[in-house]
């Protein structure tokens, strides 16, 4: 029996739907659970940002590009706030970076999430946290909607303490999980 999530033989649909299930989930919990409002109305604490990027580890990097990029336009619809340009080219692409890259970067198959391992997951979490928020608001400064600094402050309180805390903290007992639910295992996508 088979338990490596990079079996060859493992089922390959599993993670493309579950990455599509987890951006609808991503989507429908950025726009309704998200209690701590940040700027009243307009930015509240995104405490499921690390999805994205836990998905990606998880699943493979398509998966967490599939996961962050269609998690931003369910949440930017549901929450009336869709605008075209800007939600279907930056903020999803720069979104769906923050699961794609994590998952280029790590496979709980091939290795350990030791302290370092998972200090190293919190860093290229900040990093490309850093690179979305700056991109994100830089779109958002360019259509005139939020004064730049003001967007990368908002955005950064927003988005990269819940990535820097959730991912590292959940990695590893997401993926016991999925080990157990599919003992045959499966490929990353």
């Amino acid at each position: 029996m088979q338990t490596s999530t990079a079996s060859s033989e493992g089922n390959t649909l599993f993670p493309i739907v579950l990455s599509i299930v987890a951006a609808a989930a991503t989507g429908v919990l950025w726009a309704y659970a998200n209690p701590i409002q940040l700027v009243p109305g307009v930015i509240q604490w995104r405490i499921f940002a690390f999805l994205p990027p836990l998905v990606g580890i998880l699943l493979g990097w398509k998966s967490g590009f599939i996961c962050g990029y269609l998690g931003t336009i369910v949440w930017s619809l549901l929450a009336g706030t869709f605008i075209p340009a800007h939600s279907l080219i930056v903020d999803g692409i720069m979104v769906g970076l923050t699961g794609l890259v994590p998952g280029l970067m790590f496979d709980p198959a091939k290795q350990t999430f030791d302290r370092a391992a998972l200090l190293k997951v919190a860093a290229v979490c900040l990093i490309i946290g850093l690179v979305m928020v700056f991109a994100v608001s830089a779109s958002l400064a360019y259509l005139g909607i939020f004064p730049f600094w003001w967007a990368v402050t908002y955005l950064g309180l927003s988005d990269i303490v819940p990535m820097l805390i959730g991912t590292p903290l959940l990695v590893i007992p997401a993926y016991k999980m999925l080990k157990s639910a599919l003992p045959g295992g499966f490929k990353r996508f």
